[in-house]
């Protein structure tokens, strides 16, 4: 996936995020999420200390040297789930306010759930808007008896999401993420 751009050459280059992007993810989440900034880049470096997150799946876009993208996903389970289902939650995802709309979300999503899906992942989840993860698969989880860890207001119901891959086995129950992400306060509207 290193340098991967699909069929797109004006896509930015999609690889793993390594230590030395730590600054620049900050930076980038700052910008992307505005006020809501800071509680993001708290979590980012909660979820890489935290055991229960692991594994971890973290990818940058990048374009003229710097970093334009990045999406993290994050171990997740289903209680009570199938011995051996395995689970991820994608979040967060940000892409620099200046480069949007110019498919760089769309290649982090893709390039994860390409690797997810090789590796043999069988769900993913996401709180997020359902027109644009739809496009990936993704469809309402809560309609599949697959519960998210905290209530949600019921004008957001359907942003709670899943995508299972493709011969996976059915599961029921409520999702369980890293312990971090836990927390009720990221899964306020």
């Amino acid at each position: 996936m290193t340098g991967s751009r699909g069929s797109n050459p004006h896509a930015p280059a999609v690889r793993p995020a390594t230590p030395a992007d730590g600054g620049a993810i900050e930076r980038l989440h700052r910008r992307a999420f505005g006020a809501e900034g800071d509680t993001i880049v708290t979590l980012l470096g909660d979820l890489a200390r935290d055991p229960t997150a692991a594994p971890r799946l973290s990818l940058v876009a990048e374009a003229d040297g710097e970093a334009v993208g990045h999406v993290l996903f994050t171990a997740a389970r289903i209680e009570p789930g199938p011995p051996g289902l395995t689970c991820r939650i994608l979040a967060p995802l940000a892409v620099d306010p200046g480069r949007q709309g110019r498919g760089i979300g769309t290649a982090l999503v893709r390039a994860g759930l390409d690797v997810l899906d090789a590796a043999g992942v069988d769900l993913v989840f996401v709180l997020g808007d359902p027109a644009y993860y739809g496009r990936f698969g993704f469809v309402p989880a809560t309609p599949a008896g697959l519960v998210p860890p905290h209530p949600l207001v019921p004008e957001f119901a359907d942003a709670w999401m899943e995508r299972t891959r493709a011969g996976s086995p059915g599961a029921q129950g409520r999702v369980r993420c890293a312990d971090v992400l836990e927390e009720p306060r990221y899964w306020r509207p």
